[in-house]
């Protein structure tokens, strides 16, 4: 077996002795080749010249997405994938049911068996392999970068704390060509602030927080979870039935699934698997199924 193993060339120390652990395993089984990249034109570079090797990741969400577009430009986005969960988050791998330990994870790229999954793919050439956000996540995910290196993990909750005392933003959701309306009468129709809209293709964000919590990643639909909870006593309780899962149940937020989801308005930007996006005027995503796939442990797949 031929590998390539992608890693971020600007990991930390840390980082850098997990994937040490990781290196050791995979060298027990394959011949492996490392490439430290840094951006969009280093990871072309990467794929370009892979000769055939199978590529595994060595990162978080941001760091997967980030292959997989690669790939996607390509033409090349044949499988799987192999990930060795090294990120702050690993939502996705965790989706997976991809052990946390760099070795477990690495014994699980040799002996694990493919599990075909699905991409978002956006009108503007990108690509989503967990979940895209608007709203207060976005500033969320802003104020977590500030504290990351210090807090890890825990920068995640510190940073939603910091953010909830933003106000919403008017952003329009449409779902398979139709406005998203809740029962309780409010719609997203870009006139009604909003406090988030995400369109998710697994079920956590920001190191597992279940922000869809039934979302299959390869169900071959997006879960798309719209809250209009903006209030400052609506936003804590919002808050407090996320963190026990219990959300979707709110007259403040509507939950659905579709095949193709387009937000429109707001400018707060874009939080794309865990890397931030300036605001666009739109953006519309599709759900391409079983575009790609990944070595998960034999029986997490199913089989």
């Amino acid at each position: 077996m031929q590998l390539l193993v992608v890693a971020n060339r600007n990991a930390g120390s840390a980082d850098e002795e997990r994937l040490a652990r990781a290196l050791d395993v995979l060298r027990e089984g394959a011949d492996v080749e490392v490439a430290a990249t840094a951006d969009a034109a280093d990871l072309d570079r990467v794929v370009a010249g892979r000769d055939g090797r199978r590529v595994v990741v060595a990162g978080g969400d941001g760091s997967v997405s980030a292959v997989v577009a690669a790939l996607d430009r390509a033409g090349e986005l044949d499988g799987p994938l192999g990930v060795v969960p090294l990120g702050t988050g690993n939502d996705l791998a965790g989706a997976l049911g991809l052990p946390a330990d760099p070795a477990v994870a690495a014994r699980t790229v040799l002996d694990g068996v493919a599990r075909p999954l699905d991409l978002l793919r956006d009108d503007a050439g990108g690509v989503v392999v967990n979940a895209v956000h608007a709203g207060i996540g976005v500033r969320a995910a802003d104020e977590a970068a500030r504290l990351k290196e210090r807090l890890g993990a825990v920068a995640y909750p510190v940073g939603a704390a910091v953010a909830g005392f933003a106000a919403g933003e008017r952003l329009r959701v449409v779902v398979d060509g139709a406005v998203v309306t809740a029962p309780a009468g409010w719609s997203a129709d870009g006139d009604t602030p909003l406090l988030m809209a995400g369109v998710c293709n697994g079920p956590t964000i920001g190191g597992g927080t279940a922000l869809a919590p039934d979302a299959d990643p390869g169900d071959g639909l997006a879960d798309v979870v719209v809250s209009a909870a903006t209030g400052p006593a609506a936003r804590a309780a919002f808050a407090l039935a996320l963190l026990a899962g219990r959300h979707p149940g709110r007259g403040d937020v509507v939950v659905l699934r579709g095949r193709e989801v387009t937000v429109s308005g707001g400018t707060g930007g874009l939080d794309s698997d865990g890397d931030l996006l300036d605001a666009v005027p739109a953006r519309t995503w599709r759900v391409a199924p079983g575009a790609w796939s990944v070595a998960v442990p034999r029986g997490s797949d199913g089989r």
